[in-house]
């Protein structure tokens, strides 16, 4: 299985290297491994939907 860094899948994806870090601590995208200090991330990996608050109001 081929894996890709930070850096490549955020070229990637079109986002920045500090929201995958935070995709991959919360267990975001499967198959993603921190070896050392450095998350892994499988090359066929999708990209997760966001679900950050964009409204600005908070649902219950």
């Amino acid at each position: 299985m081929e894996y890709l860094s930070i850096k490549q899948t955020s070229e990637k994806w079109g986002i920045s290297v500090r929201r995958i870090q935070v995709l991959c601590c919360e267990n975001r995208i499967p198959g993603a491994m921190k070896i050392g200090s450095y998350w892994a991330i499988p090359a066929g990996a999708e990209k997760p939907d966001d679900k950050r608050i964009k409204s600005g109001k908070y649902v219950k």
